[in-house]
Formats: C-alpha cells, sequence, structure tokens
C-alpha cells in the first residue's frame, strides 16, 4: 500500500518554496492557491497545492504581476510582453557584465602568456562587482550633535524609519542634499489633490506614458488610482535625479496600493536607480519581505547615530524597528500626527 502524500503546514510550505507565509497567503487571498485545510482549520499544502504555489513564485520572480499570474495559469497571454521586454533587459545587462569579467580574465591570461604576472589588484577586480554600490559619509548636525554617519553599501531601496521624533526627515533632506544628483520628493507632492503632478504630466507626453504604464500594472495588481499615487508615479518614473529620497513612501496610499507598490519596486531589479523613503508602514517595510538589494537605516529615539538594521529577530535594533511599524489601518489614525518638543518650539 502507498503511502499517502505528504503535506506541509504554512511554515514549512513557504520554507521548501522559498518565499515568505504572507506570500502564500496573497496567493490564496487572490484566488491563485487554494491548500487543503485540517479537521482543526489549519492551511495543509499538498503536492497539488505546493507545484502551483511554485509555479507562481518562479513567474512572480520574473516580474511578473498577480493578475499577469492569474492570466498565465488560465492560459491567457495578455498583455505579457512588456513583462517579458522587462526580463530580457534584465538578463541582457546579466551578460554584459559576464562578458565584460571574460574580456578582463582574457586579458589577464594573455598578460601571463608574455610572461607579465598580474597584480592582486588587478585579480581581485574579478570578483567585484561591474558598478560599486554608492557610498556616502557626513557629519550629522542637530540633533546628533556632530556624530559621523557612513553608509558604505547603498542598495536599490533604502528604507528609513524610527519613532516621532527621531529626526527621519531631516536625515532624509541630508543625504538628498549630501548624495549627488540626488532630490527630495516631499509630501508637497500631495497638495491641491496632485494639480502640480497633473501639470508636470501634460507638460511632458514622455512621463505622462510611463506613468500610465506603471499605474496600469499597479491596478493590476490591486492598487487603487488615485491623486496620491498619480503624484508619486510622476517622481518615480521622472529620469532626473540619478537618487530620490522620499517622504512617507506610504502617504495617501491605502494597503492594497503600498502592497502593489513595493511589489513593484522590488521588480525594478538591482540595477535601478537607488531610492531612500522614510515609512512607518508594515505592508511597505514588511521585514519578512525585504530582499537582499535592500536596506533599513532606523533613527533611534535617542537621538543616537542612525544605523542599519537587519530584517531578522535577534538583530541589534530589530525589537525597537519592529516598534515602529504598524499596518496601514493603524498608521491612518495617526496620519499628520508631529512630535512636539517644548525645548525647542
Amino acid at each position: 500500500m502507498t503511502a499517502p502524500p505528504a503535506f506541509l503546514n504554512a511554515s514549512e510550505a513557504a520554507g521548501r518554496l522559498g518565499i515568505s507565509i504572507k506570500a502564500l497567503r496573497l496567493y490564496e487571498e487572490r484566488g491563485l492557491l487554494a491548500p487543503n485545510r485540517t479537521a482543526a482549520g489549519w492551511r495543509a499544502y499538498g503536492p497539488e497545492a505546493m507545484s502551483r504555489a511554485a509555479e507562481i513564485a518562479a513567474l512572480r520572480a520574473l516580474g511578473f504581476s498577480l493578475a499577469q499570474v492569474a492570466r498565465v495559469l488560465k492560459g491567457d497571454v495578455q498583455g505579457l510582453e512588456p513583462a517579458l521586454a522587462a526580463h530580457q533587459a534584465v538578463l541582457e545587462g546579466q551578460i554584459r557584465e559576464l562578458v565584460g569579467k571574460v574580456e578582463k580574465v582574457r586579458g589577464l591570461k594573455d598578460d601571463l602568456a608574455r610572461g607579465q604576472a598580474p597584480t592582486a589588484g588587478r585579480l581581485a577586480q574579478l570578483a567585484a562587482p561591474a558598478a560599486p554600490r554608492l557610498r556616502v559619509a557626513f557629519d550629522l548636525p542637530w540633533p546628533w550633535g556632530g556624530e559621523r554617519l557612513e553608509l558604505t553599501d547603498i542598495r536599490a531601496l533604502n528604507h528609513i524609519t524610527g519613532p516621532l521624533g527621531s529626526g527621519k526627515t531631516r536625515l532624509a533632506k541630508l543625504l538628498a542634499e549630501t548624495l549627488p544628483d540626488a532630490a527630495f520628493l516631499g509630501l508637497e507632492r500631495l497638495a491641491e489633490n496632485g494639480a502640480a503632478a497633473r501639470t508636470r504630466l501634460e507638460a511632458d507626453p514622455a512621463l505622462e506614458a510611463r506613468v500610465e504604464r506603471s499605474l496600469a500594472w499597479l491596478v493590476e495588481d490591486g492598487a487603487t488610482a488615485s491623486d496620491a499615487l498619480i503624484a508619486l508615479l510622476a517622481g518615480l518614473e521622472a529620469e532626473r535625479p540619478s537618487l530620490l529620497v522620499i517622504d512617507m513612501l506610504e502617504q495617501g496610499l491605502d494597503r492594497a496600493t503600498q502592497e502593489a507598490l513595493i511589489a513593484h519596486l522590488r521588480r525594478r531589479g538591482p540595477g535601478a536607480r537607488p531610492l531612500f523613503f522614510l515609512t512607518r508602514s508594515s505592508a511597505i517595510l514588511d521585514l519578512e519581505a525585504v530582499g537582499p538589494d535592500e536596506a533599513i537605516l532606523f533613527c533611534p529615539a535617542n537621538h543616537a547615530p542612525p544605523f542599519q538594521v537587519a530584517p531578522h529577530p535577534f538583530s541589534p535594533g530589530y525589537e525597537a524597528l519592529a516598534s515602529c511599524l504598524a499596518p496601514p489601518e493603524v498608521r491612518a489614525r495617526t496620519e499628520g500626527v508631529i512630535a512636539w518638543r517644548p525645548e525647542v518650539a
């Protein structure tokens, strides 16, 4: 008699697939996955559910939105060309990087054939990334009192967070002033219901087309089109500056839009323009979903210098970081609240 197929709980299934438990739940919420239930009501993932989940995870890794994944699973190929084109661009970039490394190796071999030994520095360059990460260092003003901040590994996505009154907005503006070709996108983007963004788009048809394309992608992934989202996309899709620092990425966006937005930003890939953004939303900064090309910069309440926190329990600063984050529904209740200090008021 054959043994019945093994069923996994959510934690085991997510671990085997290399995704988060929240991702599994999201697949289920969107109707893409239907795990079995135990007599006690717990989710149980059998071979069929695991096979489907693996397909979904692979399609997401290719950059497909959840709506596109749903269509692919139904055999509908509508709208796949842009996603495939984006993935092709990423692969072609990787090919160019590999070709460059092969040329370096070939040059070293030619030198050896001529009796010229390569230096240790030239050999080390073979392991260096094609484009070194940005770095920045500067002295922190009040309220930090001249402490030195050094960021030696700026990622594609850089979250800035901390409790009220910790100086995170001041830090964000300093980064925008210090980093080369950077700009600060503040909350004034929301003024007059996005009138400034609409005027900007009307004056720049190419930018308007890029915003419309991204907006359509986000709406497919569950976002709600709004003036706040369009104003944000107008900044994100602009060709310049080379680096953008954004005040409260989630401002004016509901939960579904925040989740679609951060997924969209992650799909840009490691070669994309670096972004810094303030957030206190657990939908934007989901500590279980932070990837290798993301960094978290935490501003402590006691005005100790900001520092990078790894998104893992028991890492330095993790508990304080987690306590600053809240779901969008909770964050909405404190929207507009500022820290007021009598001694500096």
